[in-house]
């Protein structure tokens, strides 16, 4: 029991549910299933807003409480269309409290080889999203320095996606097209821009034996244009180092990235960033304890000002019932200085939450 808890808290950034979907169509050649989760969450912060029409209301500074509750629903599906080949479909949809943050998660379709691995085109996961789950691994919180990853990297549209494990080690490797989104909003001064980004993004995870032991390197680089010239404003690159070390009940990752014009300083420009994660987690029975500290800084500021971009630590703790239904409560300390980024950008965070997987 112990082991497959600390699995699923491991997975945490990835599982929606579908590791418990149910199957409502099968036959001899063909299948469907339906899964998500049901996850009720009250936040409290200084920051705390659900809301993105304007800035001025992201600058609520009230420990109010706002509803961040949301529905997944997911259909996987899948058919056999030559031996030990598949040709398969996943969709799966957000609803949130607030309906206009609704949005469709994942929506593609390829073909899965048991021997050679998959390859997919649509809204699918980039690559660095593999590593930088080493870390990724709170019940709330996110990685504040994975979460940082390039577009191209992240789960992403218009993404031709291939991953393959090979014994110990999983491969993945995407590319992003240039396609033809356009900034709509008329309020804003980048009213018709193109608003995509393209490129590519790799990674390699590798298990060392049965020693516990996990390694993880990947690389990212991604283009933005405009639509006035289509002409390239910058590229942006990131590397990623991973490792992760599970003994018995314990589980440890870290995580390191540089990154080149890929985050943007205290100026609203872009710039260099460094950056590095640690995390744990402790199975106790039907209890998880995971924890999280994330550092990130500004690369680029050589003038000996304030270059701290990211600085929290994060604890959390979670009930599982049974592999169904689980509560936890998660608690962010934010180490930014708010005499230089703000009284909000610094502002602490308290998530409590109720989860229901079908």
């Amino acid at each position: 029991m112990n082991k497959n808890l600390i699995a699923l808290a491991v997975a945490a950034a990835t599982f929606s549910g579908a590791a418990s979907a149910a199957t409502v169509y099968s036959d001899d050649t063909s299948s469907l299933a339906i899964g998500g989760r049901v996850e009720a969450r009250a936040l409290s912060s200084e920051n705390a807003t659900n809301n993105k029409v304007t800035d001025v209301l992201k600058q609520h500074t009230s420990n109010d409480v706002t509803d961040i509750s949301r529905v997944r629903v997911n259909i996987d599906a899948k058919t056999q269309i030559a031996d030990g080949v598949q040709g398969i479909g996943y969709f799966e949809r957000e609803f949130t409290a607030n309906t206009s943050n609704d949005e469709n998660r994942y929506l593609y379709a390829g073909v899965n080889s048991d021997k050679y691995g998959q390859i997919v085109y649509g809204k699918a996961d980039g690559s660095l999203g593999m590593l930088t789950d080493f870390t990724d691994i709170m019940a709330y919180a996110g990685s504040v320095v994975g979460g940082s990853k390039l577009a191209v990297a992240d789960r992403t549209s218009n993404n031709l996606a291939y991953v393959g494990t090979f014994n110990n080690l999983t491969f993945k490797a995407n590319y992003v097209f240039d396609g033809a989104a356009y900034n709509d909003d008329i309020a804003s001064k980048n009213y018709g821009q193109k608003t995509n980004q393209s490129g590519f993004s790799t990674a390699a995870k590798y298990a060392v034996g049965d020693t516990g032991l996990a390694l993880g390197v990947g690389y990212a680089q991604q283009k933005d244009q405009t639509a006035i010239n289509n002409s390239v404003n910058q590229t942006s690159k990131q590397t990623f180092a991973v490792a992760s070390y599970t003994m018995g009940d314990l589980y440890f990752g870290g995580l390191y990235k540089y990154g080149h014009r890929d985050a943007t300083n205290l100026n609203g420009k872009l710039t260099d960033s460094q950056g590095y994660e640690f995390a744990a987690a402790y199975t106790m029975g039907k209890a998880v304890f995971t924890t999280t500290y994330g550092f990130m800084k500004d690369e680029r500021n050589t003038d000996g000002s304030y270059d701290e971009l990211a600085n929290a630590l994060s604890v959390d703790g979670t009930y599982y019932f049974n592999s169904n239904f689980r509560t936890y409560a998660s608690y962010t300390f934010n180490m930014l200085d708010k005499n230089k980024v703000g009284k909000v950008a610094a502002s602490d965070q308290i998530v409590l939450g109720a989860r229901y997987d079908f």
